[in-house]
């Protein structure tokens, strides 16, 4: 079965909307099962449940059918994230422009020059759709 991944903030803010409502789509589209992760850091938890998460979403874009709601506790955000698509062995992961920004900037520290779309397509066997805070994909990339 197809796997599609979306990141959110909790409390869910109008860009998290945007991202989920492309993730949604791409779902529906690929008649696929749908994972909304929330990352809650170590350094700031919120102690979010699963629960909480989902009344979250739902009060945001309505009833989001074949959905998991998953919480994840980590330090950084995009490892977090990146650590879940692996494991999950995602096919496809909808990130909003502003987690493109975070991950981009991780990976400036790391490389001289980063093209964060060849990054992360060479890090994950997965298609990446990068969703501006309007609901307009901005970029597309397979894995």
């Amino acid at each position: 079965m197809t796997l599609v991944v979306v990141p959110v903030r909790y409390p869910v803010t109008a860009h998290s909307e945007a991202t989920l409502r492309e993730g949604i789509r791409v779902a529906e589209e690929r008649d696929a099962e749908l994972t909304v992760l929330h990352v809650d850091l170590y350094q700031n938890s919120g102690g979010v449940s699963r629960s909480e998460l989902k009344r979250a979403v739902e009060g945001r874009v309505g009833r989001v059918e074949r959905a998991r709601f998953v919480i994840r506790r980590g330090f950084l955000v995009e490892e977090t994230i990146l650590e879940e698509i692996v494991a999950e062995d995602a096919d496809v992961v909808v990130i909003g422009s502003k987690q493109a920004g975070r991950w981009r900037r991780m990976v400036q520290k790391l490389l001289s020059d980063p093209d964060i779309d060849s990054y992360l397509r060479d890090q994950l066997d997965c298609t990446v759709i990068t969703v501006d805070g309007s609901g307009e994909v901005v970029s597309s990339v397979d894995g």
